[in-house]
């Protein structure tokens, strides 16, 4: 659920949506999204003062606490 959500997301804020990609890696306690976007997007999915991120991990981590899990998002470029 979490994967489609920041996919979602990300497909919304940046101007080329087909470059988006989303890849988890599932650990025992916690799991890693990482999400790579265009090189030119990146400033719109940080957003100004790292807020856009900050907004995307809040949601993140409202969304998991049902599954008692730790997510984290990477951004990478």
């Amino acid at each position: 659920m979490e994967k489609e959500l920041v996919e979602y997301v990300a497909q919304q804020i940046v101007d080329e949506p087909d470059k988006v990609t989303v890849n988890v890696i599932e650990g025992e306690k916690s799991t890693i999204i990482e999400l790579r976007v265009g090189s030119e997007d990146v400033g719109k999915v940080i957003g100004k003062h790292g807020r856009i991120a900050h907004a995307l991990r809040t949601i993140l981590s409202a969304a998991s606490t049902k599954n008692g899990r730790r997510v984290s998002l990477e951004i990478l470029d």
